[in-house]
């Protein structure tokens, strides 16, 4: 078998050891766990580009929906003690301190009903991201959420999550960079970022929750915001197989 073959089958199996929880959480969760995990490719593009590495044990997830990520990290865990971890791809965390910070209600109460079983107990906190308390973490992921509040606010935002990183440094094992994985929307691009907005308030809809006003930013904008917040920071495109200006960004504390 190919070594890529090799790679579409473990993640074909990461994804349905990461899903399966979902079905104890009625039918929207399950569904909606198992199409998000197989059609975004960010969640398999952490772990192909090696972007978490195996000390960033405490994770911090804003705007964490219905845990996904928290399932897939465990479900992780799970593979490479097993030793059935692909070669070409990265160690990960054995063990995660996992909390989660999510707006709505729902979405706490589905996570809670699928994964909050696991061990360790993952941290699920119904709050407002500019307002609720950031752990002292060694990796903090805001996927495609951030533009959901303005702009000042955004600064807010990313000013709380270095501090977590900071604070984090005394129980940071040597060498783990303190990293923010942070996907945004390059408005630069005005038709991928059209139709992802679009996309984006569709699914706000059928989650049942109220479409509210975004603040977007060209990709050079989101790339100095966090240059200014200390933040040595890279880009990768991740969108591939879908229509969007989706952007990863890769921020390690300075």
């Amino acid at each position: 078998m190919s070594t890529r073959h090799h790679s579409d089958a473990a993640w074909q199996r990461l994804h349905d050891a990461a899903t399966q929880p979902y079905r104890q959480a009625g039918r929207f969760a399950w569904h909606f766990a198992r199409g998000k995990l197989g059609r975004d490719p960010v969640f398999r593009g952490l772990i192909e580009e090696g972007l978490i590495a195996p000390g960033q044990r405490r994770v911090l997830d804003i705007g964490c929906g219905q845990g996904l990520f928290a399932s897939l990290l465990s479900s992780m865990s799970d593979m490479q003690a097993r030793l059935n971890w692909p070669a070409d791809w990265s160690a990960t965390p054995a063990r995660v301190d996992y909390t989660g910070i999510e707006l709505m209600p729902r979405d706490i109460d589905r996570a809670t009903r699928a994964v909050g079983h696991l061990q360790p107990a993952p941290a699920f906190v119904c709050g407002d991201m500019r307002h609720a308390a950031m752990p002292p973490s060694d990796l903090v992921v805001i996927l495609d959420v951030l533009h959901y509040v303005d702009l000042k606010a955004q600064e807010g935002v990313l000013a709380n999550v270095r501090q977590a990183l900071e604070q984090g440094a005394g129980e940071r094992e040597p060498g783990t960079p303190a990293r923010l994985l942070l996907r945004v929307g390059d408005a630069a691009s005005r038709r991928g970022y059209r139709i992802s907005q679009w996309v984006d308030r569709t699914v706000t809809r059928v989650r049942g929750h109220r479409v509210a006003p975004t603040w977007g930013r060209p990709l050079a904008e989101w790339m100095a915001l966090l240059q200014r917040q200390g933040f040595a920071v890279r880009s990768l495109p991740m969108s591939r197989g879908t229509p969007f200006a989706n952007v990863l960004l890769v921020a390690d504390l300075k």
